[in-house]
């Protein structure tokens, strides 16, 4: 086999396993679960599959493969993430049906396979970075898939399980109190370094200075954001940001998302239905409000970007991914890494760093500023990756980005403090 040929072997590989790993996920669903759109902030697992499907079509077959014709021409000016569009409310159209989104990806993946099978790496550099923009792409939203499903099927009457239970989700260890590392800080590198293009938005390495502080071990554990609970922390206008106490008087919240019940006999919606909390997990969804709100009540704060990437640069990256199949954080795993626990996997965290494009920042071909989901301002960077991130997505300087009041995501915290 020729350098090219493996190459493209290589390249076709990656792009076959991404692209059937998101069909993996929605195997379980039925027909009905596909145009469901819950709520505001979550769209129908239909509007993924066709979204992900629509780049490849755009941005690499109808520009690099002479006389392809669309397999539907409307496709490419639905389903986007563009503001004022029908597509980026992904609403419960009942058409195109699922058996046509299906027909649809499998079209666009075989034309896909035979251009890959052609493609010179270096006659077509172009054409290589737009595929991996666009498996980025996917397994963004192979998240994001999975983290609406959750929403869809917490939101139905029927409670309905995605999933079987995994056997590790129950607990046998104790409860452990949570150290500060102490970091040094000073002038640091933060941002994408190695081979390769970085990812999208991701941006190149830069240079900032720390002061001292120090990061907590691990990220916040059930039982101890209960006690934020019991101490009347949802009840506590001085904990809150102001945007914070508004929505929490607002939504009457009095917990994290999924959490049900009260005092000591939570409950808690995953993946494979309603059943007790385990104290032991890391707390999940959790808005940036609640994160800022327990820091404060803690006399804490959260870490910034920089801080984070900076203790967890070296850190191995390991933990609980997409993978795995829990789609739940675990106690399980612990992963311990040097001096700190769970540093990558189980939840992203949030940090206290607006979002801002990076310098060098890549950005997705074919979209408008409209469309770029990261385009709006008053969004906060998430760190580390999460129970349903795809773990070859996932490095140190990977971010999430969201805006402060949603907590569909896998989203959870850490705590850090100046010395």
């Amino acid at each position: 086999m020729s350098l090219q040929s493996s190459l493209n072997h290589k390249l076709g590989s990656k792009y076959h396993n991404i692209r059937s790993f998101t069909e993996k996920i929605t195997a379980p669903l039925e027909t009905e679960d596909y145009v469901v759109q819950a709520g505001p902030d979550v769209r129908p697992p239909k509007w993924h599959l066709l979204h992900t499907t629509r780049f490849f079509e755009k941005n690499i077959l109808m520009e690099y493969v002479p006389r392809y014709s669309p397999y539907n021409e409307h496709f490419s000016s639905l389903f986007t993430h563009e503001r004022g569009h029908s597509g980026q409310l992904g609403a419960s159209f009942s058409r195109p049906t699922v058996k046509e989104v299906i027909s649809y990806r499998h079209h666009v993946d075989e034309h896909m396979m035979k251009l890959i099978e052609k493609l010179n790496p270096d006659d077509h550099r172009d054409i290589n970075r737009l595929i991996e923009m666009g498996l980025q792409n996917e397994q963004k939203h192979q998240e994001q898939l999975l983290a609406d499903i959750k929403y869809l099927f917490s939101t139905n009457p029927l409670a309905p399980s995605y999933m079987k239970e995994p056997e590790d989700f129950s607990e046998s260890i104790p409860f452990q109190e949570p150290s500060m590392i102490e970091m040094e800080g000073g002038l640091v590198e933060f941002g994408f370094a190695g081979e390769g293009d970085a990812h999208e938005y991701e941006g190149v390495r830069q240079k900032v200075w720390l002061n001292p502080y120090s990061l907590s071990s691990h990220p916040v554990l059930n039982a101890e954001y209960m006690q934020f609970i019991e101490d009347g922390g949802y009840e506590r206008p001085e904990l809150w940001l102001a945007d914070g106490w508004e929505l929490v008087q607002r939504e009457g919240w009095n917990a994290p998302l999924y959490w049900r019940g009260n005092g000591g006999d939570w409950q808690l919606y995953t993946m494979s239905g309603e059943r007790k909390l385990e104290k032991y997990e890391p707390v999940c969804h959790i808005s940036y409000f609640e994160a800022d709100a327990y820091a404060r009540w803690k006399g804490m704060r959260l870490p910034t970007e920089a801080e984070w990437e900076n203790a967890f640069e070296l850190v191995q990256r390991e933990g609980n991914f997409a993978e795995k199949g829990l789609y739940h954080p675990s106690w399980k795993d612990v992963s311990m890494q040097g001096p700190f626990n769970k540093a990558f996997g189980d939840v992203w965290e949030w940090t206290s760093s607006l979002y801002a494009t990076r310098p060098k920042a890549t950005h997705a071909a074919g979209l408008s500023m409209q469309e770029q989901p990261y385009s709006r301002s008053n969004q906060f960077v998430l760190k580390g990756g999460s129970c349903a991130t795809p773990s070859s997505f996932i490095r140190p300087s990977s971010r999430l980005v969201s805006e402060p009041a949603k907590r569909v995501q896998f989203s959870g915290f850490r705590l850090a403090k100046d010395l």
